[in-house]
């Protein structure tokens, strides 16, 4: 379970994440369901990404900067997604 942890971590940070940029990005939230599946999605990968870079974020055990690095690797890949997804369809819809 321990090494699922910082994935759990992640996809609730990216959730949050995702929500809270639309939130401050009025124009380009596509509402909290898909502002969330987004913000989940965008978290995992995210994580993932600061993986493939070298900047592990949860390398086995749990200390504070394994959780505040995932926490914002999700959180920010959440919010990036969800920019991006919405700034797509706003885009299309012109």
């Amino acid at each position: 379970m321990e090494e699922y942890l910082p994935l759990i971590i992640q996809l609730i940070s990216g959730a949050i994440g995702g929500n809270l940029a639309g939130k401050l990005m009025n124009n380009l939230s596509l509402g909290t369901v898909v502002n969330s599946v987004l913000g989940i999605l965008g978290g995992g990968l995210g994580g993932q990404l600061l993986g493939m870079l070298g900047l592990e974020t949860g390398g086995g055990e749990m200390d504070m900067a394994s959780i505040l690095g995932s926490v914002a690797g999700g959180g920010v890949g959440g919010g990036v997604l969800m920019a991006i997804i919405g700034a797509i369809k706003n885009a299309i819809g012109k």
